[in-house]
């Protein structure tokens, strides 16, 4: 829906954890340009993201990832309606490499300033990938940071029905990752290890499976694994070798557990609260076991199912300014004192 009798354009602006990037989208829906410059090879030699590092490569890549966003979209300065960046939640040192530059903009272009929540923005990426997809419905938002299951009642009321109580899943997979020799990161080294294993190789349990509510635990699961190879070690049956269970197997069983108490929970707050549409976000969404289950367990329950695509599944600068589209179609904007938040309440 246009405010007026043109298209709006917001320049969005991403770096909440290890990825510098900015997009430009228009009217909330399509994107123009959506540049990321990923820190992962830096941090991978470190087994994970050092924050401080993660801060100064910010720095050097952000007015260069702006620039080149501007020219993918084919506009300039002059064409944007308002600047829109992550304010929280995510690393402190991050966010406010990108927040202090949108202030700037802001202020220097005279420009509405936006301040995006970080779960906002995974949860708007379904509205880039499927342009029919709106309000009211069930949404999946699963990382590296959150686990949440969220009731989007419209643009700006989402209710959290359920959160993990310790890890979440995506820090579940980097941990395992890490235990098991495949290094970082760890979701998509064991999507990929586990297409080789076998998943009943192992019965990890299901934690909160069989509990009412919509909350996850995965510090539990993950204790099991590291408790599982330290025994086999013991046993002379270390992983990988001769007697031991291949990485593989162990991938495998792992990941079989994280998908089944997440789609079962899923589909137990779909049946409870009546919704016909289910969604999922994050950068644990990109994972091909778990999307199908879902998509599976809502085809069986006559449920419509949606996911975004792979590129905007990880963090990206086109879901904030997608999110922040129907903020300021809204009339709503952010002060020029604008803080980042780590900790940043949905």
């Amino acid at each position: 829906m246009k405010i007026d009798n043109r298209y709006h354009r917001i320049l969005g602006i991403e770096s909440s954890c290890d990825e510098t990037a900015a997009a430009v989208v228009e009217d909330g829906r399509k994107v123009l340009s959506n540049v990321i410059s990923s820190q992962v090879p830096t941090h991978t030699i470190y087994g994970g993201v050092v924050p401080e590092i993660a801060s100064r490569q910010h720095l050097d890549a952000i007015d260069g990832v702006i620039l080149q966003a501007l020219k993918d979209a084919g506009v300039t300065f002059d064409d944007i309606d308002a600047i829109a960046v992550t304010d929280g939640p995510g690393l402190v040192g991050a966010l406010l490499v990108g927040v202090s530059e949108a202030k700037g903009l802001a202020y220097s272009l005279n420009k509405p300033l936006l301040g995006t929540h970080h779960l906002k923005g995974h949860i708007a990426a379904n509205y880039i990938t499927n342009q029919d997809w709106e309000p009211p419905f069930l949404c999946l938002v699963v990382s590296g940071g959150h686990t949440d299951l969220i009731l989007i009642e419209d643009y700006k009321n989402y209710q959290i029905l359920g959160r993990t109580r310790d890890d979440a899943a995506g820090e579940a997979f980097d941990k395992v990752a890490r235990a098991i020799g495949l290094g970082y990161p760890g979701g998509p080294k064991v999507q990929k290890a586990a297409e080789q294993g076998n998943p009943d190789a192992v019965h990890f349990p299901r934690p909160c499976i069989e509990e009412e509510g919509y909350d996850f635990s995965f510090s539990g699961l993950k204790s099991a694994v590291l408790n599982f190879l330290n025994q086999e070690a013991m046993q002379g049956r270390a992983v990988g070798t001769e007697k031991g269970l291949s990485q593989a197997d162990i991938a495998a069983s792992f990941q079989a557990a994280v998908v089944e108490v997440l789609v079962t929970k899923t589909m137990q707050a779909a049946r409870d609260y009546h919704v016909s549409r289910v969604a999922i976000a994050g950068g644990v969404s990109a994972n091909k076991p778990l999307r199908e289950g879902l998509r599976q367990a809502c085809l069986k329950a006559g449920i419509e199912f949606n996911c975004p695509e792979f590129i905007l599944c990880t963090d990206n600068a086109a879901m904030i300014a997608s999110a922040a589209y129907y903020s300021w179609e809204k009339g709503e904007s952010s002060p020029l004192d604008l803080n980042a938040n780590p900790n940043l309440t949905l």
